[in-house]
């Protein structure tokens, strides 16, 4: 199958929205502990849903595993495994600096390192991407995409600014700025691990071409072994937590500190929307790495893509659930702006990849 970097902008689209709309579904659990959803819906989004997919659509799935070389193993869970604390600490940032202003930095250095690093330490990048043309297009995308995540970051910063003093001091109760970009810098930087994961993954999809796994379905094995990196670290901190808090009543029907000790959580209804939530969060990378099959000789793009697809529908989800009203004309246009520049980034990297 001849690669088609149309189809993969289309596909890393898809992955975009998958990512940017999880979460709405945990707005609707009631009477549930961050810790138990969380541990709930990531069950199927890093446990249940990867090996299922892998399973029907792949061929020899635990044959191609078996045969994974040990040192591909590690370095895929250990990737998976870091990645798991950037998703954690990702939520420290935003009490200390604010989803915008946290959003920007964290998403500007994921993009950034998630998708240069792998080339450089190939060494792809000095030894031909930044003499040929379309090397050179595929990182241009890569800088009109970071200006977007800038001008979407100083465009939720404005907003904040524009909020009643009240409102500023309830939306970031632990404003510290030295913390917060210490954390954001943590975050940002073992969030990309998940780019690294995947790139050490290349061995498993060898494999699983050879087994007779077609070309759009070869990186769903390699999303087992990096979820289960992901799944230890947020595993461990959930049960930490559960431990800490005594909720783990609530996984039952008890009642537990989200419901004040009194009001029980609908258990059907909760355990329906923390499936769909993290089946949803799956397709990303399902869509992902069908996108990153079909971008060709250069699918480490992917990750910008990836990051630029997620900040367009995360800003799309804002104007839905109004989280954009009483902003001055001045802000919205700064938003309408990055989306463009974020647009645009895609464009030029799918682009830079059918040159290729």
């Amino acid at each position: 199958m001849t690669p088609n970097p149309l189809t993969g902008v289309l596909l890393h689209w898809l992955g975009g929205l998958a990512s940017a709309s999880f979460y709405v579904p945990f707005k609707k659990v009631q009477h549930w502990s961050w810790e138990i959803f969380w541990l709930v819906g990531g069950f199927f989004s890093w446990v249940l849903a990867p090996w299922l997919f892998a399973s029907v659509q792949t061929n020899d799935l635990m044959g191609v595993l078996s045969a994974t070389p040990k040192d591909v193993w590690f370095w895929c869970f250990f990737f998976g495994l870091l990645w798991g604390l950037g998703g954690l600490t990702f939520g420290l940032t935003m009490r200390y600096l604010g989803l915008s202003l946290g959003m920007a930095i964290i998403m500007g250095l994921t993009a950034t390192f998630g998708t240069l690093m792998p080339p450089l330490f190939s060494g792809e990048l000095l030894s031909e991407l930044i003499w040929t043309a379309n090397g050179q297009i595929i990182l241009l995308g890569l800088v009109v995409c970071l200006a977007g995540i800038a001008v979407i970051g100083t465009a939720g910063r404005a907003r904040e600014r524009e909020l009643p003093a009240e409102a500023q001091r309830a939306s970031i109760l632990e404003y510290d700025l030295r913390k917060g970009i210490l954390v954001a810098i943590f975050s940002g930087v073992t969030s990309a691990c998940f780019a690294y994961g995947l790139a050490a993954g290349e061995p498993v999809r060898q494999l699983t071409l050879a087994a007779g796994t077609a070309p759009l379905w070869q990186g769903l094995p390699v999303l087992c072994i990096v979820l289960l990196g992901g799944t230890v670290t947020n595993f461990v901190w959930c049960g930490i937590l559960i431990f800490r808090n005594g909720t783990g009543r609530e996984f039952f029907g008890g009642a537990g500190p989200a419901a004040d000790g009194v009001a029980k959580p609908p258990l059907l209804r909760n355990y329906m929307l923390c499936s769909l939530a993290g089946i949803a969060w799956y397709f990303q990378f399902f869509f992902y790495t069908m996108g990153e099959s079909q971008m060709g000789a250069y699918g480490f793009s992917s990750w910008t893509l990836h990051m630029a697809s997620i900040i367009i529908f995360s800003s799309l989800w804002g104007f839905v659930l109004k989280e954009w009203r009483g902003a001055s004309r001045r802000t919205l246009t700064s938003v309408f702006v990055g989306l463009a520049l974020l647009v645009g980034s895609t464009v030029i990297i799918g682009l830079g990849n059918a040159m290729a």
